[in-house]
């Protein structure tokens, strides 16, 4: 019996060796094949023998040879592969190569002679992945308006300048989570589903299980929730805050960065359905301290997207027209001038200049004003506090002068508001109070309110829009051009 086991143990073992053997072609890596075009251009890369796949730019060339302009999206560069007739395909594939194709180039890397490029690949074989009809691809060598490229955003990936634009969002989302972790915050993880809305403004995408075709009601004739999925009406969250709060009542400094959601109907270039936003809270903070918070926030932002990021920003403004560095170096280089409402106000009335829009005393600034302050009064980044308690929600600390709340917009030339901050109310009578006369109901928050009634301390946060700090980064116009796929009223294609 002992012999028959070790005879099964020995077949067994040569089996697994022989597929072992056979199937090692089909599990080698394909990734680790390639070199990517951002690595040759840093010099990452020895002259000799090297292998890279991407996609076709341009492509020019006659019977005898073709230049091969190649980019694979890991920067904003394209090399250059100069393909000899002698290739076996050359006229089978080669020849026929448009823009838009998927290739794999093994050639050899040289030192070009050409101007304009270090670099260049001498090909010594190329495999076509991927061809692409220049009849029907959507993307063309000529010029295609932001507006098509839109309901082209399964190709905009593809493009130069979006190409950039997504690997700006990249970097600057690790901008945004290295400040954090350097300066002692948790990430933390708040709720997509929520029964409550942190606005109070009704402007939420409510999620159910019920059918829509029957749904289910009570004697009373009302929505039967305890039949849905989470046996209460629920939405999509339009922000983390009120959740990130709890957190920070434990944790002390914590910060959110994710998706949220607003069921607002605009078109507007400024608006999204799907945004994200980044929110931290502190316990035993007050507004003062979030406000130099934001500021310092806002500034390693910029100071490091103008250090790392200068290629991909050439591309966007290339495109655009708009050059953000002027605007980038003075929010770096000009100290943030803080001014309160009823001064900005002020300041507004008596300026002479002409607005679209109507101002006055608990009247909401608007983009122009605000851009106003920054851009011409103080020419400098600009923060307004203490505002109206009737324009700002209802967790906001209360003044003494039971008109104004703490809380406090941060203005930056270009774009006008970028960060919205407050110190929270954390007194249990006065939030109440705040809610009743917002119209919110104890009972949908009483977890919330629980936190204002056991070991309850003073704290304070704000909100930052990642697209709007993108839009006022790179100078693009719109907000559906600085995120892959926008979710806007009557889109939600992909």
């Amino acid at each position: 019996m002992s012999k028959l086991l070790n005879r099964i143990v020995l077949v067994s073992t040569i089996v697994t060796r022989v597929v072992a053997q056979n199937g090692a072609d089909s599990m080698k890596s394909l990734k680790d094949t390639f070199s990517t075009i951002a690595d040759i251009h840093a010099g990452k890369v020895s002259l000799g023998r090297v292998t890279v796949a991407g996609w076709l730019r341009t492509k020019r060339g006659s019977k005898k040879f073709s230049f091969l302009e190649l980019n694979d999206g890991t920067n904003s560069k394209t090399i250059q592969v100069v393909a000899d007739a002698v290739l076996p395909n050359y006229e089978s594939e080669i020849q026929k190569l448009t823009i838009g194709a998927a290739v794999c180039i093994e050639g050899e890397l040289v030192e070009s002679k050409g101007q304009g490029q270090k670099y260049e690949i001498v090909a010594k074989n190329v495999e076509v992945y991927g061809f692409a009809d220049p009849d029907t691809y959507p993307l063309q060598k000529k010029e295609m308006t932001y507006e098509y490229l839109r309901e082209q955003a399964h190709f905009r990936p593809r493009t130069a300048t979006f190409a950039a634009m997504f690997r700006i969002r990249s970097r600057v989302s690790k901008f945004i989570h290295d400040f954090f972790e350097e300066n002692g915050f948790y990430y933390a993880h708040t709720p997509i589903f929520t029964a409550s809305d942190c606005e109070g403004g009704g402007n939420v995408f409510q999620v159910t299980t019920l059918p829509l075709e029957k749904i289910p009601r009570t004697p009373e004739g009302k929505v039967n929730y305890s039949e849905d999925f989470f046996g209460t009406p629920s939405f999509l969250t339009v922000s983390g805050q009120l959740e990130g709060e709890l957190m920070a009542l434990g944790l002390g400094k914590i910060y959110t960065f994710g998706p949220t959601f607003r069921a607002e109907n605009s078109n507007t270039s400024r608006h999204l359905a799907e945004f994200w936003q980044i929110e931290p809270e502190m316990a035993f903070w007050n507004l003062t301290d979030t406000i130099q918070l934001g500021q310092d926030l806002v500034c390693y932002c910029v100071r490091r997207f103008l250090e790392e990021c200068n290629d991909d920003l050439d591309l966007v403004v290339a495109r655009n027209g708009v050059d953000p560095r002027p605007w980038l170096r003075m929010t770096l280089e000009k100290p943030f001038v803080r001014v309160s409402y009823t001064e900005a106000v002020k300041i507004l009335q008596e300026c002479g200049e002409k607005f679209e829009f109507p101002l006055g005393w608990g009247l909401d600034l608007q983009s122009e004003h605000e851009r106003y302050l920054c851009e011409k009064h103080f020419q400098s980044p600009t923060v307004v506090y203490d505002y109206p308690a009737d324009l700002k929600s209802f967790y906001m600390y209360m003044n003494e002068d039971g008109k104004t709340v703490h809380g406090a917009d941060i203005l930056v030339p270009g774009v006008g508001e970028i960060v919205g901050s407050s110190q929270r109310e954390h007194r249990y009578d006065v939030l109440i109070e705040r809610m009743h006369k917002k119209g919110l109901r104890e009972e949908d928050y009483s977890w919330y309110l629980a936190t204002r009634k056991f070991g309850t301390v003073p704290h304070a946060g704000f909100g930052l829009g990642l697209e709007r700090l993108l839009m006022w980064m790179t100078g693009m116009g719109n907000i559906r051009d600085v995120v892959p796929f926008p979710r806007t009223p009557k889109n939600c294609l992909y």
